[in-house]
């Protein structure tokens, strides 16, 4: 398996805006780098939500559209 570092970027569309990314970029990994707490923001690849736990299986692809959203909690 190649592990070296690769300066390859990707495009996706972060909340409807394009945003570059490194290619192999995850899910957490974009979460935090804007800054966001794990439990702060919802998230959704391509119209499909994504728990919290599995983000840091989601790695971000060319073309996917990504939503953060504040989660809504309530009785």
């Amino acid at each position: 398996m190649n592990t070296a570092v690769t300066s390859e970027t990707i495009e996706l569309l972060l909340d409807g805006t394009p945003q570059r990314l490194a290619a192999g970029t995850t899910l957490a990994a974009l979460v935090e780098s804007l800054g966001h707490a794990p439990d702060a923001v919802g998230t959704a690849v391509n119209g499909a939500f994504v728990a919290r736990a599995a983000r840091d299986a989601r790695v971000l692809q060319a073309g996917d559209a990504v939503f953060l959203f504040k989660p809504i909690v309530g009785g």
